[in-house]
């Protein structure tokens, strides 16, 4: 459900993607490629196209270049799979944050930061307010609010990993449901397909 064309045009002209383009470079040996040269290197190399997925996510981007399928004019038999298909779509867009890694996604990141603030914190109250004798309480407050961020560490992991499971497998079944469609004579894939960004616009 990702348009490829879309993919090469965007590696080749949009500046977020220029790490992305720096690596179809690098495995051409050469500074300029053309669409083609970079949709043959995401074959070969489906790190790249891996890359450019998570450069998405990570930006509130959606991978999912199929638009809703218009159910107006489609007959009844086609109609209850062209609707099943745009309820997975609205599923698969909600669960797409959860394909980043968690390792790099922004509720890792709010962690972190709340546990720096909490350390900048205790070492205001012991330091500069003077509190040295309370120190062993407020070091056990710091070590508590790091067990509770391990915690909700763990916690936030599993449902990415859960969250993960449930898009892939919407995403094999959109896949079956799309191609049964089009077998029927229902749709065209190819006129469903997003041939660019809003936010690239």
């Amino acid at each position: 459900m990702i348009n490829l064309k879309r993919v090469a045009n965007e590696i080749k002209t949009v500046g977020l993607y220029d790490l992305v383009l720096q690596d179809v470079q690098r495995y051409f040996k050469k500074n300029r490629v053309n669409e083609d040269e970079i949709l043959e290197a995401i074959d070969k190399n489906p790190e790249i196209l891996n890359d450019y997925m998570q450069t998405n996510v990570e930006y509130n981007l959606s991978n999912i270049h199929i638009k809703d399928i218009e159910i107006n004019d489609l007959k009844d038999e086609c109609k209850d799979k062209a609707n099943k298909i745009n309820e997975n779509l609205k599923l698969l867009r909600e669960l797409e944050k959860y394909t980043l890694d968690f390792e790099q996604s922004a509720t890792l990141v709010i962690i972190f930061s709340i546990e720096f603030f909490v350390l900048f914190s205790v070492q205001y109250f012991i330091v500069l307010l003077n509190l040295k004798e309370w120190q062993w309480w407020i070091y056990g407050l710091f070590a508590s609010s790091v067990a509770v961020a391990y915690w909700y560490g763990k916690k936030q992991s599993r449902v990415y990993a859960k969250n993960k499971q449930r898009f892939d497998e919407c995403y094999l079944q959109t896949q079956k449901l799309l191609e049964d469609l089009e077998n029927r004579g229902c749709i065209t894939k190819s006129a469903l397909l997003i041939d660019e960004c809003e936010e690239h616009v």
